[in-house]
């Protein structure tokens, strides 16, 4: 890797400090955080505001925001943005780590539609392939996007009082509404959802949402364990695996909050 430009770290020093607080700073301010001499900060802020990267802050004389160069950055950043292969990439990194297989998956009506799938180096046969859809209360991914819903919204794609109960794929599957009500209810209050033989009798599977940078929920990850190898134990690191992934997965799509 070649030798980094000091000047041109120091101005991305400045842009990154935006990213907290309210959104504005002052040049006495950007000198104490970042430990630099004010002449440089000076110049530094001068050039980022005379490109459009910093603007001054109407009625607040000597503070500066982001510029909307940052923005038209950004926005082509995020037009660039591929679900489907950054799901890919960080599928992979969760199932180097884990040696299960890895999924990510988005909601459509009341299925899961897999986009990316990363199996494992184990010898253990999946219902699921990426493209393939799967309902969604029977599986993790599915049921952590369903509590992710507004209620009205879940509730329009639930069934109502006399209609057939829910698909069943295995004898463990959720077929009363109400139940999945409560289970779609403990998963929003814990922020994971597991699923224990419900889409295919021999695997159980774990899932935590991704969101995109409005901090909408997009998508799911989830890791999926033959029952040879499910534990109580496992569950919870695996719990604590599929949030890291998820969560670096949001951040490629640029949502910066706390899940």
């Amino acid at each position: 890797m070649g030798r980094l430009v000091p000047a041109v770290t120091r101005a991305l020093d400045i842009l990154e400090l935006f990213l907290d607080g309210d959104g504005t700073l002052s040049a006495p301010e950007i000198t104490r955080k970042l430990g630099l001499p004010r002449t440089t900060v000076h110049e530094l802020v001068t050039t980022l505001a005379a490109r459009s990267y910093l603007v001054p802050v109407p009625e607040q004389p000597g503070r500066y925001r982001l510029g909307v160069r940052t923005y038209q950055l950004g926005s082509r950043y995020a037009e660039q943005l591929d679900l489907a292969a950054e799901g890919r990439q960080v599928a992979r990194n969760v199932a180097e780590t884990c040696d299960e297989t890895v999924h990510v998956a988005i909601l459509e009506g009341t299925d899961v539609i897999y986009i990316a799938k990363v199996d494992s180096t184990h010898a253990v046969r999946m219902v699921s392939a990426a493209g393939r859809r799967l309902p969604a209360h029977c599986t993790s991914v599915g049921k952590m996007l369903l509590a992710s819903l507004p209620r009205e919204e879940l509730e329009a794609r639930l069934p109502g009082p006399g209609d057939e109960p829910l698909r069943a794929m295995t004898p463990n599957s959720i077929t009363s509404p109400d139940e999945l009500r409560e289970a779609l209810t403990e998963i929003r209050a814990r922020g994971v959802a597991v699923e224990r033989r419900e889409s295919n009798p021999d695997v159980s599977c774990v899932a935590a949402p991704v969101r995109d940078s409005a901090g909408r929920v997009v998508a799911a990850l989830s890791i999926s364990v033959p029952t040879v190898r499910w534990t109580e134990e496992r569950r919870v690191e695996l719990e604590a695996l599929a949030a890291e992934g998820a969560a670096e997965l949001s951040a490629r799509l640029g949502y910066r909050g706390a899940a």
